[in-house]
């Protein structure tokens, strides 16, 4: 996810405006949310699983963290080149330029 599709994720939940990727006190802000152990230790494992990679974590880390213990987390999905006749033409007619 890009930095603006975090901050406007996390935003929809909760109704809130700021720079989660960008600052730590938006991030402590959001992070009180996470009220169980369970949720927390989720959460810790998603910044690197110790309890330093926690402390150290940049907001754009707990950003991603904080929405991947959620299940808000979309990864960002590149697509292969397919076959699937529209760009197997095109691939088609630039192997023809090419080839005599």
């Amino acid at each position: 996810m890009t930095t603006d599709e975090i901050n406007r994720a996390i935003g929809e939940l909760y109704g809130w405006q700021a720079d989660y990727c960008g600052d730590l006190n938006a991030m402590h802000e959001a992070e009180k949310v996470l009220t169980t152990f369970d949720e927390w230790d989720i959460y810790c494992v998603h910044l690197g699983d110790t309890q330093p990679s926690c402390a150290k974590a940049t907001a754009r880390q707990r950003a991603e963290a904080f929405l991947r213990t959620l299940g808000k987390w979309e990864p960002v999905v590149k697509h292969p080149f397919t076959t699937d006749g529209d760009h197997l033409g095109d691939v088609n007619k630039m192997v023809g330029e090419v080839q005599p």
